[in-house]
């Protein structure tokens, strides 16, 4: 059997210590040589086919440099271009990532928690969080670095970034408005989920700086982001038997839902009613009518709670880092919004 590279064997092989060797080969400690040397050292490894030793680096530095990142559905085209944000950032530090899907369950959201702790993971950027989340609070209680992306947990001092609901619901209200648009429906989100939650009150308070009448029988709540409660949202707000001519929905998923069912009870979008979304995700260009919505940082926004999550695994400690960080959105015009019908 072929003996394994070590570094002493990259040391004899470029004529420098076995310290500045391990320097040179990690992500974190690299600047603190010249990257001639540095350059020397990699080529070296490269060509003696030497392998990082993880369990051996493991047990002496207390790291697995793996992290754990918790995302509510794979299936969401939103989600790649955020994962690949998250990489960018610590792929080049030399941290995996260990992705698992929660299907937005709350038992099954516990339980992998407690998987990744149990993987040994250094932390956890969790995309999947609810409001209330004793298992998440509790795994930052006990020591691990944790930053919630796209969503927030009440009350647990954990660091999150999301996006500027507030700011990203009065554009489109505004947007509506300039069409014409007086009545106007909202498709909310989970409200056990802060995305949910804040962009239903962005929604509420928006209307009345508006000075509009929010009928709260033009709401409807989705226990889902998808586009199966969009389509029963839209069936409920139908059967109110209550008139509008708009429909803001609380995500993008939710608007394709409500699309085709008005379809369904033939009624076109947006000669009879205006739809619009929120988050942009990919692909929408190729939908038909290309959908309006409000565009959110997704490969930033992955960067930006990976940044986080690196400065707690580097010793800093939760007081010393920003406990929010909200992104900013503008507002995307396609086809899906159009002026208001004549009563």
């Amino acid at each position: 059997m072929k003996r394994r590279v070590t570094l002493k064997d990259i040391a004899r092989e470029t004529g420098v210590h076995v310290s500045t060797v391990s320097r040179a080969l990690d992500p974190v400690t690299r600047k603190a040589i010249t990257a001639e040397v540095a350059e020397k050292i990699q080529a070296a490894a490269e060509r003696l086919g030497y392998r990082p030793n993880r369990i051996a680096a493991g047990l002496r530095t207390n790291r697995t440099m793996t992290v754990g990142v918790m995302i509510p559905d794979i299936t969401n085209v939103i989600f790649p271009p955020i994962l690949r944000g998250i990489e960018s950032v610590l792929e080049p530090l030399g941290y995996a990532s260990i992705i698992v899907n929660t299907d937005g369950e709350k038992e099954r959201e516990s339980r992998l928690v407690n998987v990744l702790r149990d993987r040994g993971v250094d932390g956890i950027i969790h995309a999947a969080a609810t409001r209330d989340d004793p298992m998440v609070a509790r795994a930052a209680e006990d020591g691990m670095p944790i930053v919630t992306l796209n969503r927030r947990v009440e009350d647990g001092g954990i660091p999150f970034v999301i996006n500027d609901e507030q700011s990203g619901i009065c554009q489109m209200l505004r947007h509506l408005m300039e069409l014409g648009h007086r009545s106007i429906a909202h498709i909310a989100g989970p409200q056990d989920l802060s995305t949910g939650q804040l962009r239903l009150a962005a929604f509420r308070d928006a209307m009345a700086e508006t000075q509009l009448a929010c009928n709260e029988g033009l709401i409807a709540t989705a226990t889902h982001f998808d586009e199966s409660e969009g389509a029963r949202c839209v069936e409920q707000l139908l059967a109110s038997g209550l008139r509008f001519t708009a429909v803001l929905c609380a995500n993008d998923r939710l608007a394709l839902g409500a699309i085709e069912r008005l379809h369904e009870e033939g009624l076109n979008c947006p000669a009879d009613v205006s739809v619009s979304g929120f988050n942009d995700m990919p692909f929408l260009n190729l939908i038909r009518p290309r959908l309006t919505t409000i565009h959110i940082e997704q490969h930033g926004a992955g960067q930006a709670a990976a940044r986080l999550l690196v400065q707690l695994l580097n010793g800093a400690e939760s007081e010393q880092l920003p406990t929010e960080t909200i992104l900013p959105v503008r507002l995307v015009v396609r086809e899906s919004t159009g002026p208001a019908p004549a009563p």
